[in-house]
């Protein structure tokens, strides 16, 4: 998936916070990734650097239960939040994850943007239809990117992605979608040009 001319190529991992204090000085420019536990977030990651493990990937859903940060050669963050849904987690990890995401995408000086990762097979989810309302209110840039687009017909895929479309738009969400898939490499070059516009 690395291409000559990959925007993010040369990502390496740089930490793992558990809490907000344990991130990089608020400097620069950065570009959040989030998703529900199963949507694929790591391996869209992994798709997006041209790495095959860039992002540590399970066939357990929810493994990503801290803020990892990626920086770019050139200082610019990629960070990874942890994935929302089917995590196996007690209750008060799940409340204390949702405070700090919540404080992070509000007070975070140097976030440029979200990259939220769904499933195109499903219906938005509660979980993604608030991170897209709460970038919009307060006027964060949201790519969509929907993932799995290799496990539907095209025709499907386009169909879908024409619904969620028509959900944004309807909303005033102001989020660009783009049909994903890791495996098949359907819309990487896409995202990573998405991605490295918001990092700017």
């Amino acid at each position: 998936m690395q291409t000559s001319d990959n925007p993010l190529r040369g990502a390496a991992f740089v930490l793992a916070a558990h809490r907000l204090d344990q991130l990089p000085p608020d400097t620069g420019a950065e570009v959040a990734f989030a998703g529900r536990s199963n949507a694929g977030k790591s391996s869209a990651l992994n798709a997006l650097a041209g790495q095959a493990a860039l992002a540590r990937t399970s066939k357990t859903p929810g493994r990503t239960q801290q803020l990892v940060v990626f920086a770019l050669p050139d200082g610019r963050r990629l960070v990874d939040l942890p994935g929302y849904g089917y995590a196996k987690v007690p209750p008060t990890l799940r409340e204390h994850w949702k405070r700090e995401i919540d404080a992070y995408l509000r007070g975070r000086h140097c976030l440029r943007g979200l990259v939220l990762i769904a499933d195109i097979r499903h219906a938005p989810a509660a979980f993604d239809r608030q991170m897209l309302a709460f970038c919009a209110a307060i006027g964060m840039p949201c790519v969509v990117l929907l993932s799995k687009a290799d496990k539907l017909p095209r025709a499907q895929v386009l169909a879908r992605q024409r619904e969620v479309d028509g959900e944004i738009g309807k909303a005033g969400w102001h989020a660009q979608s783009i049909a994903f898939s890791s495996p098949a490499g359907t819309g990487v070059e896409a995202a990573r040009k998405a991605v490295a516009a918001l990092l700017g």
